[in-house]
């Protein structure tokens, strides 16, 4: 019984790859292979998430959000224009729905030299604003252990910004 309700749910969900933000990045990433175009999605709604983990997607984390989606190899100024307003749009499905299925996505198609920078760059977002929340820290330890790395992982790529940890400050 739960099984087939299951496969339903599972079958009327939207493949990643059908998603508003994976066409908007298929289409300001023309040339791209389709799993260039995934884990670039699954990257932009990892950082989307934990910017908006606190439930405040601040300027200062957009920016931020900004400048790695500049990073991109190809990745105009006009696509990262286009990607952060899609970001804007899906934030609130970004945090939930999607969360997981960029992590999993990232496990499948990234080697852990990658998901190791990603969890740097997740860092570096949350504390874009000056303070890292018990919300994004939460959340980030959540997404360590998806991405299949460790504690130790996560304690390495916090260690910068360990003066702006909300649960240091009390």
């Amino acid at each position: 019984m739960f099984g087939k309700w299951l496969t339903r749910v599972r079958a009327d969900e939207p493949a990643p790859e059908r998603t508003a933000l994976a066409t908007t990045i298929r289409d300001h990433m023309p040339g791209a292979d389709e799993e260039s175009i995934r884990v670039v999605t699954a990257i932009a709604g990892l950082l989307a998430a934990v910017a908006y983990a606190d439930r405040d997607y601040s300027a200062l984390e957009e920016r931020r959000v900004r400048a790695e989606l500049g990073r991109i190899h190809g990745m105009t100024p006009v696509g990262v224009d286009a990607i952060a307003d899609a970001l804007r749009r899906e934030i609130v499905g970004l945090t939930t729905v999607e969360l997981p299925r960029s992590a999993r996505t990232l496990v499948e198609l990234a080697d852990e030299e990658l998901r190791l920078e990603v969890l740097e760059v997740l860092v570096d977002v949350a504390a874009a604003d000056g303070h890292i929340s018990h919300a994004e820290t939460t959340l980030l330890r959540q997404v360590t252990t998806s991405l299949g790395l460790t504690q130790d992982d996560y304690n390495r790529a916090q260690a910068q910004h360990r003066d702006k940890l909300g649960v240091l400050k009390g």
